[in-house]
């Protein structure tokens, strides 16, 4: 599972969050995403740990927890949904 941490300051960076979530276990994978026209960080992340009780522990303690004068907004992340742009969710549909 992975941790959704929303809030980011847009200075923020992957030494950063391995630092702060290092402090809970072992971090497996941080992945910022950024925008694609311009390249910068979008403000949120998300963070891959070995263990779910140490993913556990490190939302308890950091939800709401002020970083880089930011207030953070940490969560399990939910599952990527499928977007279809084109047909607003329906495909062939015919009435």
């Amino acid at each position: 599972m992975s941790i959704y941490v929303g809030n980011l300051s847009y200075e923020v960076d992957q030494n950063d969050l391995n630092e702060v979530f290092g402090e809970y276990g072992k971090v497996k994978r941080v992945h910022i995403p950024t925008d694609r026209e311009t390249g910068r960080v979008r403000g949120f992340a998300f963070v891959e740990m070995e263990s779910e009780a140490d993913e556990d522990k490190a939302i308890e303690d950091l939800d709401g927890a002020e970083w880089m004068e930011r207030t953070l907004k940490i969560n399990k992340a939910r599952p990527r949904e499928n977007r279809n742009s084109f047909s607003g969710g329906r495909r062939n549909n015919r009435f």
